[in-house]
């Protein structure tokens, strides 16, 4: 059997393509499951289902059986019978070179070629489309003439003869050309959003490309800088180790004590044969001998007495004095490693009254946040929640600010878009994609939250002092507390794709920007 026959086979009546997912009906016949799905749910509203092929009614929907063998058949072909990319369509009428083929007549069932073209016949009859390498999908297979129409209800492609005589003809019947520009009017649609979401992807990955390049050239200049820094720190070590050593050294005590060792191992020496000198005369009878002999003794007594100097010498080693040399040459250490590092400086945020809710009041430095007795009216104000915006906002580089909280009170701190909904029940900092927020609620439990993901947080805040920090190029906001000691609360990491403000949202008391 001839590929193109095979392919006839394989072909869905509906779709007019190769069978995917192929499914059989109680009669027998095959389409795609997509295609009969589809064509089902439009005979949904006349409760009377009909086969496609053969027109069989069915009184309740039919169940679709899948057709497994031939959905292997279906898979070979297209395996064995690949589609090119770039493969030509040739002229019918060449029959002495290989001309490609410029459009395809439905009616002659031949290609032809720009030559060919400009003597064949233009009657109407005579369907020109682009280049095909098969005929019989685009012809109906009862009556073998072309597909012009399209039925609404069967949603299947018919013949003139289907639309006038055949089961179709009380159906909704369109040309297939007035569907086809329906058709393109909604692609047209769809081409400028798809258009117009590329342009704005586009942009975003253009911007996110250039802020990938200045973060690349921020970590390569931080590496660096740390880098220099730590050899800095090993090199002073180094000589401050020396220092304190050589000042221990100085004073050589060590060396003193061996010395004085030396000398009374000496003198014990001369002790030792005196002592036996003594030990001959007591043992004499003769007394002029003991007297003579005791004449060359009689400098006994001018023997010196080295305890006070053995004392003196164990308390030389001035441990008090090094231990101040050392805590000095630290202090100075680390005084000079503080200058070398860069400190986040917090910076001043004021807040954007216009952006207030009209439940909560603004003080005129334009920095503490509290409920309004009195409602104020502004269309960017936020319509739901008591919350409000920074004037100014954050687009690359590192900030900080700080923030006093009441003792009591629920309240809501963050960072924000500026394209954040103003009213709506997801407006709130944090309930959208759009915010990133440290939440206190019920007064004393905290969570983060963001695109109304919710973390609580296991540890206890005590302080009333906040800080928040970010760093814009590497997608952080960090929250921590300002006691006796800062401590990390929280971080969310992001991809920031706009303009960040700072976000207060206050339901009780008040909250103020300390910085």
């Amino acid at each position: 059997m001839a590929s193109s026959d095979v392919r006839d086979e394989l072909e869905c009546s509906i779709c007019l393509n190769i069978y995917t997912d192929p499914v059989t009906l109680i009669c027998g016949h095959n389409f795609c499951r997509v295609c009969v799905e589809r064509m089902l749910d439009t005979q949904d509203s006349l409760g009377v289902y009909n086969c496609p092929e053969c027109r069989e009614a069915f009184q309740v929907r039919p169940a679709l059986r899948k057709n497994t063998t031939l959905s292997n058949i279906a898979q070979r072909f297209l395996s064995a019978t690949p589609q090119q990319k770039g493969s030509r369509i040739l002229c019918t009428n060449c029959i002495h070179a290989s001309v490609p083929a410029a459009k395809s007549c439905l009616l002659c069932e031949c290609s032809l070629c720009d030559n060919h073209l400009r003597v064949h016949s233009t009657s109407p009859e005579h369907v020109l489309i682009e280049p095909i390498t098969s005929f019989s999908n685009r012809k109906c297979r009862i009556h073998k003439k072309i597909l012009e129409y399209y039925c609404m209800e069967d949603a299947a492609y018919i013949c003139i003869s289907c639309r006038l005589d055949g089961e179709h003809r009380k159906h909704q019947i369109s040309p297939m050309k007035e569907i086809c520009d329906k058709k393109k009017i909604q692609l047209k649609h769809v081409h400028a959003m798809l258009s117009s979401k590329q342009e704005v992807i586009g942009r975003k990955v253009q911007r996110l490309e250039e802020r990938k390049k200045k973060a690349e050239d921020t970590e390569a200049g931080e590496i660096q800088r740390i880098t220099r820094l730590f050899q800095d720190i090993r090199r002073d070590l180094e000589e401050l180790e020396k220092k304190v050593l050589n000042e221990i050294s100085k004073q050589q005590i060590s060396k003193s004590i061996s010395h004085l060792i030396k000398k009374l191992e000496i003198e014990k020496d001369e002790l030792s044969t005196k002592v036996q000198e003594i030990e001959k005369l007591l043992k004499m009878s003769d007394p002029f001998s003991v007297l003579q002999e005791a004449e060359s003794l009689k400098d006994l007594d001018a023997m010196k007495d080295h305890r006070k100097e053995d004392d003196e010498v164990c308390d030389d080693l001035d441990v008090a004095r090094i231990s101040r040399s050392l805590y000095g040459a630290l202090s100075d250490f680390v005084a000079g490693i503080k200058i070398r590092i860069p400190q986040q400086k917090s910076m001043e945020v004021l807040l954007d009254v216009n952006t207030a809710c009209e439940d909560i009041d603004i003080s005129g430095d334009l920095k503490t946040i509290s409920r309004a007795e009195i409602k104020h009216y502004h269309p960017l104000r936020f319509q739901y929640y008591p919350q409000v915006l920074s004037s100014g906002c954050f687009s690359s580089g590192q900030h900080s600010w700080e923030v006093e909280t009441s003792d009591i009170g629920n309240w809501r701190i963050g960072v924000s878009y500026p394209t954040i909904d103003r009213s709506g029940d997801q407006s709130q900092i944090g309930d959208n994609e759009k915010s990133w927020c440290l939440r206190r609620y019920n007064n004393n439990l905290y969570s983060a939250i963001n695109n109304g993901k919710e973390i609580s947080l296991t540890e206890k805040v005590s302080s009333h002092r906040l800080k928040v920090f970010l760093d814009y190029e590497r997608g952080q906001v960090s929250f921590y507390e300002l006691s006796d000691q800062i401590r990390h609360l929280y971080t969310f990491n992001a991809t920031f794709t706009e303009p960040l403000h700072a976000a207060f949202c206050v339901w009780d008391d008040w909250m103020k920007i300390t910085t």
